[in-house]
């Protein structure tokens, strides 16, 4: 599931924001999908936390570029979307105010938002949704490539010719 996702993740930049114990391994299985976390804010973490996170960030030549902002918040994270914009970015619910803050710059600005991780309560039954074990693994590998894939559709619908991701996905 991984390799047949890895062509679609490979190289993709993304900011991530949650929990500490959720972004260990999240950036993780990141890296191991050739995703570039370039932004990992995490508010309640600690001096144990970093140290862990950047010894992640170096063990993968995805991670080299992640910086790491702890107890720093939403509203700081908003600002690095604007000077420093990743593809996309991962997190709860409260992501959903960055996605249309950039949005509203306009569509070449806007980062999209990845809803993984605790509290996501803006989609229906999300909240029930996994993350834990092998079958949360699935779902972060399915999750990731879907907006990944998502993104593509919306960027690419109104070109006819040059469209290649109207074919079958396997």
């Amino acid at each position: 599931m991984m390799t047949d996702s890895h062509a679609w993740l490979h190289g993709k930049k993304m900011a991530v924001f949650g929990d500490p114990d959720f972004l260990l391994g999240l950036v993780k299985v990141m890296l191991e999908l050739g995703i570039e976390p370039t932004h990992i804010l995490c508010n309640n973490s600690n001096k144990r936390w970093e140290k862990r996170m950047k010894a992640l960030l170096e063990s993968s030549p995805y991670g080299v570029h992640g910086k790491i902002y702890a107890g720093n918040d939403l509203w700081h994270l908003r600002s690095l979307c604007f000077t420093d914009k990743p593809d996309f970015v991962v997190g709860s619910s409260y992501g959903k105010y960055i996605q249309r803050d950039t949005l509203h710059k306009g569509p070449e600005f806007e980062v999209p938002l990845i809803r993984l991780g605790f509290p996501i309560f803006d989609r229906h039954h999300l909240h029930r949704m996994t993350t834990l074990g092998y079958e949360g693994g699935m779902y972060l590998v399915t999750t990731l490539t879907n907006a990944v894939l998502e993104r593509l559709d919306e960027q690419t619908k109104f070109m006819a010719v040059t469209d290649y991701n109207y074919d079958i996905v396997r």
